[in-house]
């Protein structure tokens, strides 16, 4: 039985806003939320836009440090706390295939010039009536218009590798996801070639607010595991 046969009535109707979250690693509570409204909902993809000015949370180092400024080393094993800000620039389009362990992100540059695809690794996502909730594996791949691409963030992969944030078969399992990824960008097919650069989101849409409760336990509550995940 698949996630959708679990949960017939949960498909989100286009301009719902749902949040769009993930899991701190190895634990249950959400460290990153991102309000999105739903711009497609069916058996085989779910697709929402996060606006420019969206009001996200964050996990930021526990003196106010950014976490990407932190070097490498000590990344990962020091303290943390939850901080708040606004997404700046260009908004994103994010594109999710049930079961997939990946998602894959549009940007665009300032006049809606496109950017690139970025295919965010991750647990296939954990669907709830309050939206999805995944949990992020830190390799990435950037993928060009002409479809050249090349991986991002191997160094964070390895170090959270070395902070016990993984282990040696979730390592494994994010590697074998990495290279389905890579063969999905070359064959590609659908979401890459279905022309979505070419889509813009409706205007009458408002910023979604993040909700107090962004955060309300139990973070896998009412959720639906999508076939094959681990």
């Amino acid at each position: 039985m698949t996630a959708e046969q679990l949960a017939p009535r949960q498909r989100w109707a286009t301009g719902t806003q749902i949040l769009w979250r993930y899991r701190a690693n190895g634990a249950e509570h959400p460290h990153i939320c991102r309000p999105v409204t739903v711009v497609r909902d069916t058996a085989e993809l779910l697709a929402a836009w996060m606006a420019p000015g969206t009001p996200c949370v964050r996990p930021e180092l526990a003196d106010g440090t950014p976490i990407s400024r932190e070097p490498l080393a000590t990344r990962y094993t020091k303290p943390r706390r939850t901080a708040f800000a606004h997404w700046s620039g260009m908004g994103v389009l994010k594109l999710a295939r049930p079961a997939e362990p990946w998602s894959v992100w549009l940007f665009w540059e300032n006049g809606w010039r496109f950017k690139n695809f970025y295919v965010n690794l991750e647990e296939p996502r954990l669907r709830w009536p309050g939206g999805v909730d995944s949990e992020d594996h830190f390799l990435d791949l950037a993928v060009r218009p002409d479809g050249s691409w090349e991986w991002l963030d191997e160094d964070e992969f390895a170090a959270a590798q070395h902070a016990g944030l993984l282990d040696e078969a979730q390592a494994a399992r994010i590697r074998e996801a990495g290279r389905q990824a890579v063969e999905a960008v070359r064959s590609w097919g659908s979401p890459f070639a279905d022309g979505w650069e070419r889509w813009r989101p409706d205007p009458a849409w408002p910023v979604p607010e993040l909700p107090d409760d962004w955060d309300r336990p139990p973070f896998n509550a009412c959720a639906h595991r999508p076939p094959g995940a681990p």
